[in-house]
C-alpha cells in the first residue's frame, strides 16, 4: 500500500484522507482555502474537528455563535505558534475569509461532547526537542489541554539537513501507559518551497518498508509503525503532525535497535547545562 497523498492548492475543500478510504480508522484530513470574501460551512458530523490555520485568517462561527477572526501568520514559517479552532462532533462550523486562508482540517470520530474553542498563539506551547543533528521545534496545538477528546495536534520544524523523530519510534501496541494505539499523519511543506525530505515507515517485521520522498504539501499515513523523517540540506523542513487512538497523549516506544541513541542524547543535553 501507498501510504503517501498529496494535495494540490486549489480553492474550497478538498478532502485528502477520508473514513473507509485510508489507511487509517481514528484519523480524517483535509484542505480548505478560500479567498476573499469567500465561506464554507463545515459539518463536523460525528467527529471532533482540528482546524490549523496555516496562514491568513478567518472568522470561525460554530452552531451560530461567532467565535472571532482565528489567524495570525502569513505562513507557517513566520512563527511556530499557530492558531486555530476546534469542533466537538455535531457541529456546522461557518468559515468566513476576508482575503486568502488555508486551513488544515484535521477529524477524528468522536463519542464524547464538548465544547468549541479558539486555539491562540499564547495559547501555544513550543518546545525544542533532541540534540543535533535529531534536534527540531515542536508545537503543542491541541491536546489534552484544550477540549478536543481524541486529538492531539502540532508543528514541527526541522533545521536543514536534521532529522526529526529519532530513534524511530511507533504507537500501535495497547501497552499503556508505555505504548498506547495511536494513528498518526504528518503534513508537509518547505522553505524554499522546491525542498523535499525523507520519511521513513517500517515495522520490525519487515511487513511495511518504506521510504518516500516528500515534497511540499505531500502526506504521509502512519496507521502502524516506526517513523523517523530528515530534512534536505539547504530546505527547512516543516510538517503538521496530528494524532488521535485508544489514547490521547504520547505513548511511545522506541525502536530497540537504536534505542541507545536516546541515551547518547541525554548526556549531550547533561553536557549543554
Amino acid at each position: 500500500m501507498n501510504y503517501k497523498k498529496s494535495y494540490v492548492d486549489q480553492n474550497g475543500y478538498t478532502p485528502i484522507c477520508e473514513m473507509g478510504k485510508s489507511s487509517l480508522k481514528n484519523l480524517s484530513f483535509g484542505m480548505l482555502e478560500l479567498g476573499p470574501s469567500q465561506s464554507y460551512i463545515f459539518q463536523t458530523n460525528n467527529e471532533e474537528v482540528g482546524f490549523i490555520v496555516l496562514s491568513g485568517k478567518a472568522r470561525f462561527i460554530a452552531n451560530g455563535t461567532d467565535y472571532g477572526m482565528v489567524g495570525a501568520r502569513r505562513n507557517v514559517f513566520e512563527s511556530p505558534r499557530a492558531e486555530a479552532f476546534y469542533a466537538p462532533r455535531h457541529t456546522a462550523v461557518d468559515i468566513q475569509s476576508p482575503w486568502n486562508v488555508k486551513v488544515a482540517v484535521c477529524g477524528s470520530p468522536c463519542e464524547a461532547d464538548s465544547q468549541p474553542q479558539v486555539i491562540r498563539q499564547a495559547d501555544v506551547r513550543v518546545a525544542r526537542l533532541g540534540v543535533k543533528p535529531w534536534e527540531r521545534d515542536t508545537s503543542f496545538i491541541l491536546d489534552e489541554t484544550t477540549n478536543a477528546r481524541k486529538l492531539t495536534v502540532g508543528e514541527a520544524y526541522v533545521t536543514p539537513g536534521n532529522w526529526a523523530g529519532f530513534p524511530p519510534h511507533k504507537h500501535d501496541v495497547d501497552q499503556m501507559p508505555q505504548e498506547g494505539v495511536l494513528e498518526e499523519i504528518y503534513y508537509f511543506l518547505f522553505d524554499p518551497e522546491q525542498g523535499f525530505a525523507i520519511q521513513c515507515l517500517y515495522t520490525s517485521d519487515g511487513t511495511i518498508d518504506e521510504a518516500y520522498r516528500v515534497q511540499n504539501n505531500d502526506l504521509v499515513e502512519f496507521p502502524k509503525g516506526y517513523h523517523t523523517t530528515v530534512g534536505a540540506p539547504g530546505y527547512n523542513t516543516y510538517f503538521l503532525w496530528m494524532m488521535a487512538g485508544e489514547h490521547q497523549g504520547f505513548y511511545r516506544s522506541n525502536d530497540p535497535a537504536h534505542a541507545w541513541v536516546g541515551a547518547v542524547e541525554n548526556l549531550l543535553k547533561k553536557g549543554q547545562a
